[in-house]
């Protein structure tokens, strides 16, 4: 089983007893938590991958069919979770990872000690039943044929709209270039998968003590979504930060680490 740890490019860093699997988003790579991983490493294991498809993962090892839904992307998890023997698991999950780490726990809680949500999402569609999602349908498909028709506009149009642009530049560089970095196909799909999922119907199973993390003006994710989650969340916290974009953890790395690191010591 040892190709799991090539194909999900696994590292290891930390020496801690604890064990804290940090998740990428749509469209990145572990380079993601650059600016909080080395500060968790003093206290914690931390292990870092890549979900198959992107960054330096085997792209050999993507297929479709398996990853046309979230499901594909949990069994990545459970795969590194089983591979490396891992307990009591703290999982910080970036955006659509947040809900891929909710099904993980909720198909084996035992192997997880606390979830960490970061700008996350049950559904990103405005629902006829008042539900505030964010986005049209047909914002979706505009979305999506972007991709389809000049993937490096698209990168440069949501790098920007993503990313809070009233610090350094830099980072919006960053996300432009891991936007586009990815094989066109692959976030393609990866886009549909994330976008028009929908796990309302899941979050109540969730028995796992969560912490939700949302930007006070995030691009991408109302502030309604999280509000929605600690509703329905049986054991869930709710931390705002006073921030725009939805990459606190890349343009506020400092104020998001003390929330986690305060949600971690309760």
């Amino acid at each position: 089983m040892n190709d799991v740890m090539k194909r999900n490019n696994v590292k290891v860093m930390g020496q801690g007893e604890q064990t804290i699997i940090f998740a990428h988003g749509f469209g990145c790579d572990q380079s993601m938590w650059q600016y909080i991983a080395p500060t968790f490493a003093e206290r914690y294991r931390i292990i870092l991958f890549d979900y198959t498809g992107s960054g330096n993962s085997d792209i050999t090892a993507y297929q479709s069919e398996k990853y046309s839904t979230l499901q594909g992307y949990m069994q990545d998890v459970l795969d590194i979770i089983e591979e490396m023997d891992l307990q009591q698991i703290l999982f910080i999950g970036h955006s659509i990872s947040s809900m891929i780490g909710m099904l993980a726990a909720i198909e084996r809680p035992d192997y997880f000690d606390k979830l960490i949500m970061i700008g996350p999402s049950p559904c990103y569609l405005n629902d006829t039943d008042g539900y505030v999602g964010g986005f049209e349908q047909s914002d979706i498909n505009e979305l999506l044929a972007l991709m389809e028709m000049n993937f490096a506009g698209w990168a440069s149009y949501m790098a920007p709209f993503a990313m809070d642009q009233s610090k350094d530049p830099k980072l919006t560089q960053e996300l432009e270039n891991s936007f586009v970095s990815t094989n066109p196909r692959i976030a393609r799909e990866f886009a549909e998968v994330t976008f028009f999922s929908d796990y309302r119907a899941s979050v109540p199973s969730v028995e796992v003590p969560t912490l939700i993390i949302q930007c006070s003006n995030d691009s991408i994710v109302p502030i309604e979504v999280g509000e929605y989650l600690n509703k329905h969340l049986q054991n869930s916290t709710l931390q705002i930060i006073d921030a725009r974009g939805h990459y606190p953890h890349i343009s506020q790395p400092l104020e998001t680490t003390k929330i986690i690191t305060d949600y971690l010591m309760n």
